[in-house]
């Protein structure tokens, strides 16, 4: 069964030039991890809507970029420098209209913030300045190193279940990170400084998780990424057979 996964793009500008871009490593994931094929998806705002209807599942991969504060009531940009408009108008009505249809929906890093303001939570907007949280971005160094192993989180509920292990070591490469989880999220990870590393959308119909760290990095040897990415792909193959696609 051919399952296809939505990758929503950034919105960037390269020697002049606006371009649609993602890592190459999400949609190395969703084909070798999900078992999907990868569709990305523009950045052109509510337009893409009607994608929704060929797809069997939504990722929503991290950036550079932060969600603007304007779509949380987050007061003055903290980080002006690094806001994608385009793809904040994009992302934000498709996870809503995923979550809707009951689509799954795996959310990382940035997509964890964007799921968390989609439904009505708030966002810090630069976590390492709150009292008693640690530095959670990557740093300097080359990517092996930036994506190393940092620190462990507690896991919880159906994650635990997911992962089959209560800790686990992750990455960490965010500068942002919710501050008020949206109604309807339920937390399932917690940083040692009580960073919240996973949420779920406990109101949802379907599979839908969101994850501050990034499993889709060297995910293939990666026992935790795997049974994600592994869940994530059962339920879009459980969404695809039980989904009338013109009725929907």
């Amino acid at each position: 069964m051919d399952i296809m996964v939505g990758i929503p793009a950034c919105a960037i500008e390269v020697n002049g030039h606006p371009r649609h871009d993602t890592p190459a490593r999400y949609a190395v994931a969703v084909l070798g991890g999900v078992g999907a094929i990868p569709i990305l998806i523009p950045p052109l705002g509510e337009a893409e809507l009607p994608v929704l209807d060929r797809l069997d599942g939504l990722l929503l991969p991290g950036s550079p970029s932060n969600v603007h504060p304007t779509h949380y009531d987050g007061g003055e940009t903290q980080t002006p420098d690094f806001h994608d408009p385009e793809r904040d108008a994009t992302t934000l009505p498709l996870i809503r209209a995923a979550i809707a249809r009951g689509m799954p929906v795996l959310a990382i890093c940035r997509g964890l913030q964007e799921l968390n303001v989609a439904l009505g939570g708030t966002l810090h907007q630069q976590v390492h300045e709150q009292p008693g949280r640690m530095d959670h971005r990557g740093g300097p160094g080359t990517l092996e190193h930036r994506y190393r192993p940092k620190h462990p989180i507690a896991l919880s509920g159906e994650l635990t279940r997911i992962v089959g292990a209560e800790t686990i070591m992750v990455n960490s490469l965010h500068g942002q990170a919710i501050e008020r989880p949206a109604p309807g999220l339920v937390v399932e990870a917690l940083a040692d400084d009580g960073t919240i590393e996973a949420v779920r959308v406990a109101t949802a119909r379907g599979f839908a998780l969101g994850l501050q760290w990034h499993p889709e990095w060297d995910y293939a040897n990666n026992a935790a990424s795997l049974a994600i990415f592994g869940a994530f792909g059962a339920a879009c193959r459980a969404y695809r057979l039980g989904t009338n696609r013109k009725a929907a």
